[in-house]
């Protein structure tokens, strides 16, 4: 599975930013995830990837479930971080977390579908800062991230495509 993005997520993307950038976040996208075994396992899929910004989804199955019967707060930090990991790496340059924070606001449950929408609130030299938003099928937020990253010198992907 690669990651892909639907046509409603396109015509949103339509014009925004200019074509080079655009194909390079998704080239970006494309790469990184062929090669994220992680994401791919929990089920999570990829789109509305574009410059700074990415949308993970992540339908909450019976292994993510903890004792107290609603889904384990490290799978929703999985799904906020590949949202994030996705929207700073949308520059062609290899982008770690140097730092982030997850508030859950409410449980997701057994069925449930998470949608994760990172978007980049400025970068600064070789660091950003990125917040995540993951809501439930029904609109409800689940969990508030944010993340702090740090590109790698001399890595780029760019060369790598």
């Amino acid at each position: 599975m690669t990651a892909h993005r639907s046509s409603a997520e396109d015509s949103a993307l339509a014009g925004s930013p200019p074509p080079d950038d655009q194909e390079l976040a998704q080239r970006s996208a494309d790469a990184m995830y062929a090669a994220d075994l992680a994401s791919q396992r929990a089920g999570i899929t990829i789109g509305g990837i574009g410059p700074g910004r990415a949308t993970a989804r992540m339908t909450v199955g019976a292994a993510m479930i903890n004792g107290h019967g609603i889904c384990h707060g490290g799978y929703v930090f999985l799904l906020a971080d590949t949202a994030f990991a996705f929207a700073c790496n949308t520059y062609g340059q290899t982008t770690v977390a140097q730092a982030c924070d997850i508030v859950f606001v409410r449980p997701a449950r057994l069925g449930d579908e998470l949608v994760a929408v990172g978007a980049e609130r400025g970068r600064y030299g070789r660091s950003g800062v990125y917040d995540v938003t993951v809501r439930r099928g029904d609109g409800e937020v689940v969990a508030e991230f944010r993340g702090r990253s740090r590109t790698l010198n001399g890595e780029n992907r760019k060369e790598q495509s």
